[in-house]
């Protein structure tokens, strides 16, 4: 079987209603989809899966999880039924253990949004295995990036990287009518990250408290940290989609080659 290496991706996923009104996001991760090569199989780190240790997705077919409220019914009505892949899940914890990382198998967890969401526009056919793993929310900065990095073969035999989080996300902040413009500390905390990776200055985004703005626009780290794995899958960086929602809400999407 010939293989082609795929990217790893930071996709921000954005609120839930994503899903039915996708805005720009759902045209730009639909383009993305058309310019890749179809993925063998995909591995989401969510930022809606905080965990103590670092844990890997062995479901058969896991369920999709509506963990949201007060929106429309239609929303929960969604699903998202990629299978799972028990043998490429063991395959990641072996690589884990290889590499000295201690994770654990989880075959009950459902799919959060943060994984089915961006999916829904990049692959709607889910006929693609999903492999979720989750965020170990008390790990620093860099060792998050070297779970992606020890991920990064998995590129070369077509499997997709995916760090679902989100460029900017204080939901305090948010304009929910979407009357307001993009706030200064928004847009200079944006400007800034894609500015650093762009000039492959990772250490500067791994400092993120250091960030302008940091605080203002992640008051926890959880939105944050999967861009920290999408980077560590490669080492050169490409734009490819930048917008705001909800004022404040940013919808960057990422790829790391």
């Amino acid at each position: 079987m010939i293989f082609q290496t795929l990217p790893g991706l930071f996709i921000s996923h954005g609120s839930p209603m994503l899903a039915l009104s996708p805005a720009q996001v759902g045209p730009a991760l639909a383009r993305l989809s058309l310019n890749l090569p179809k993925p063998h199989a995909i591995v989401v780190m969510s930022a809606h899966w905080e965990s103590l240790d670092l844990e890997v997705s062995t479901a058969t077919r896991p369920e999709t999880w509506h963990d949201f409220r007060g929106f429309p019914a239609e929303l929960y009505q969604l699903r998202y039924p990629a299978p799972g892949s028990p043998q490429l899940a063991e395959e990641i914890l072996s690589i884990f253990a290889q590499a000295g990382l201690k994770a654990y198998a989880n075959n009950t967890r459902p799919r959060d949004h943060g994984v089915w969401m961006p999916l829904l526009h990049l692959y709607p056919d889910a006929d693609i295995p999903v492999i979720h793993i989750s965020l170990p929310i008390e790990w620093s900065p860099h060792q998050i990036l070297e779970i992606g990095r020890v991920l990064s073969i998995l590129r070369e035999r077509q499997i997709l990287l995916i760090g679902s989080g989100s460029i900017t996300h204080n939901l305090a902040s948010l304009d929910r009518q979407g009357q307001s413009p993009v706030p200064h500390w928004a847009a200079e905390f944006r400007q800034f990250v894609a500015h650093q990776l762009e000039h492959r200055n990772y250490e500067a985004v791994l400092d993120w408290q250091n960030i302008p703005y940091a605080q203002q626009n992640h008051p926890t780290l959880d939105h944050l940290a999967p861009l920290f794995f999408a980077m560590g899958t490669g080492n050169r960086f490409s734009l490819v989609h930048s917008s705001f929602m909800m004022g404040s809400l940013g919808m960057d999407i990422y790829r790391f080659d």
